[in-house]
């Protein structure tokens, strides 16, 4: 039996104008498997700060022509309430599963709300939108994308005239038009033939690819060097084939081999089932290329190409870096650089992405500013410079594997930080190191920082949020005294805004915007960060371990590897009792 409210709106999807196909599914699952219905109805699609990010499927918790609609509708009364003489919004697209189709249908509720449309022709990375949105002086611009999650979703993401992602008071308010969206027949759609959609090709790529050579610190060295350099790149069956390999060669990278298998622009992942660049098995067919031809590096981009990772050979091993492991690579080859470094330089990194960034561009002379998990904050912070004048942005960084050099984008890059990690592994190489070398390097001068991350899951289903919810207020209400044998000396409660320190007995305001975030301090140093995913129904925790001592260096390396998995270990355990 399905509850009163489900049923009421299984039955006004029913008596709408929807295409018959989709009546006739529902009016069979009603009867077959009513069921199945009870989570794809039973809410509404939530339209978050971030835009959607969701399962593709029938119902109103699911992402499908009508849903793409009904938020497209919501982002047009809000940018027709605003007083904008030319009215533009850029749609892209990525290789997933109706991405194509889901632009379209966004671009005919725009265009039927005589806003003017620029839709890509083909797909395009997930930055690269961003960069037209700026270019092309739009008033906002949606990506159809899901980036790194499994071939079952699909997502709507919004960007304001800036490039970045809508930020207070634009997400706020678009979300209430969307939430006064309640039924079909408020939605105004024309076709795809209506003037004042305009389809675009490549006409901006050349622009783009130019563009990021501009943040190349050694471009000389690049194009006469750059070809001693052997590169092994898969695009995980996403758009950074669009761009990566053409940036390879514009900046002097040319001897580069794709994995063939994962080339091919394919929203079903075949050879990338979890097309996550965090998960190995993402990475396994490059990283044997990498070994089998020799090569120096292996870059891997997500499927909207706007996260890199990568791994090194070795002594003819594939190590696979840590995304915080490369944004402070990165950041010692740019402060390294110390002539290019402005005066006023800031470096943006978030909260949950290493401590030894920040030790690395404090000791330049740089400042360092942490913002909330989210590359929006980082583009927000670059905004704020610009109208400011405070300082000037070197470089923003998050442990997910995101990046961005250069103001010119307002989200993280994968082609520019592949671009720009060839370039530190060209460097390296060119003094006869490796990046592990390198990375070595770092401890020695700043001492051994290591991270890692665990995560609880839980279902998808209104108990599964219920469950995590519960736990989280839990964590909040009664923290931990201890975790193993570490006291927990200071707590950062980024819902509360607040930092209190057990050993003083003082509370301090954190600076930030209200998040649901905990940060527990222990007494060596170590911290650990729990949060909820903002895209899956899983609670995140990042473990972050410190150790001065770097005699015997491997062998501190590996004890410190061993403190953060008992830690990990611990606190997973004993948040689940």
């Amino acid at each position: 039996m399905l509850d009163q409210e489900i049923q009421n709106r299984i039955n006004l999807w029913l008596s709408s104008d929807i295409d018959d196909n989709t009546k006739k599914d529902l009016k069979t699952l009603l009867e077959k498997n009513p069921d199945k219905l009870k989570d794809a109805f039973f809410k509404k699609l939530v339209f978050g700060t971030g835009g959607i990010r969701e399962l593709v499927g029938l119902g109103t918790n699911r992402l499908n022509q009508y849903t793409i609609q009904m938020a497209t509708q919501g982002l047009s009364n809000y940018i027709n309430q605003k007083n904008i003489r030319d009215k533009k919004v850029v749609i892209g697209f990525d290789s997933r599963l109706h991405s194509r189709f889901f632009a379209e249908e966004a671009a005919k509720v725009l265009a039927g709300n005589q806003i003017k449309v620029v839709l890509f022709s083909h797909l395009r990375p997930t930055p690269f939108i961003s960069f037209a949105c700026r270019e092309l002086k739009c008033t906002a611009a949606i990506m159809i994308t899901a980036s790194h999650n499994p071939p079952e979703y699909n997502g709507y993401k919004v960007y304001w005239s800036d490039g970045g992602q809508v930020l207070p008071p634009h997400d706020k308010k678009i979300i209430e038009e969307y939430n006064n969206i309640e039924t079909f027949d408020q939605i105004k759609k024309t076709n795809l033939s209506d003037p004042l959609i305009e389809k675009i090709d490549d006409e901006l790529d050349e622009k783009y690819l130019e563009k990021t050579k501009t943040v190349a610190l050694h471009l000389k060295d690049d194009q006469n060097k750059g070809n001693n350099l052997k590169i092994i790149y898969t695009n995980l069956h996403g758009c950074g084939i669009t761009t990566a390999p053409k940036a390879f060669v514009k900046w002097g990278f040319t001897h580069y081999e794709t994995v063939k298998k994962q080339e091919a622009t394919d929203g079903e992942f075949p050879f990338a089932k979890k097309p996550n660049p965090e998960e190995k098995q993402a990475l396994q067919l490059g990283l044997d290329q990498l070994l089998d031809s020799q090569a120096d590096i292996l870059i891997a981009n997500d499927p909207d190409a706007d996260r890199m990772a990568a791994a090194i050979n070795y002594n003819k091993q594939a190590i696979i870096l840590t995304g915080n492991q490369i944004a402070c690579l990165l950041a010692y080859h740019i402060c390294q650089e110390k002539e290019q470094l402005p005066s006023n330089g800031a470096f943006i990194k978030t909260i949950v992405t290493s401590e030894l960034f920040k030790a690395i561009v404090e000791s330049y002379s740089q400042t360092c500013i942490e913002v909330l998990t989210g590359f929006k904050y980082i583009a927000e912070k670059i905004h704020l410079f610009e109208q400011e004048h405070n300082h000037t942005f070197v470089f923003g960084a998050e442990e997910s594997y995101g990046y961005l050099k250069g103001d010119f984008i307002r989200d993280k890059d994968g082609t520019i930080a592949a671009c720009l990690f060839a370039e530190l592994a060209l460097q390296a190489k060119l003094k006869g190191k490796t990046l592990l070398d390198l990375l070595y390097e770092i401890y020695e001068k700043y001492g051994i920082y290591r991270e890692g991350q665990t995560s609880l899951s839980f279902d998808s289903s209104a108990s599964g949020m219920k469950k995590m919810n519960d736990l989280m207020d839990k964590l909040r209400s009664s923290p931990p005294e201890t975790i193993g044998s570490l006291q927990v000396v200071k707590i950062d409660d980024y819902k509360k805004r607040t930092s209190f320190n057990r050993q003083t007995q003082k509370t301090e305001k954190i600076e930030l915007p209200e998040s649901n975030v905990l940060t527990f301090w222990l007494n060596d140093q170590t911290k650990l960060v729990i949060r909820p995913s903002g895209t899956e129904p899983k609670i995140k925790i990042y473990g972050a371990v410190f150790e001065k001592n770097t005699d015997q260096l491997q062998e501190m390396i590996d004890k410190t590897d061993d403190r953060l998995k008992s830690i990990l270990e611990t606190f997973t355990h004993a948040a689940q009792e």
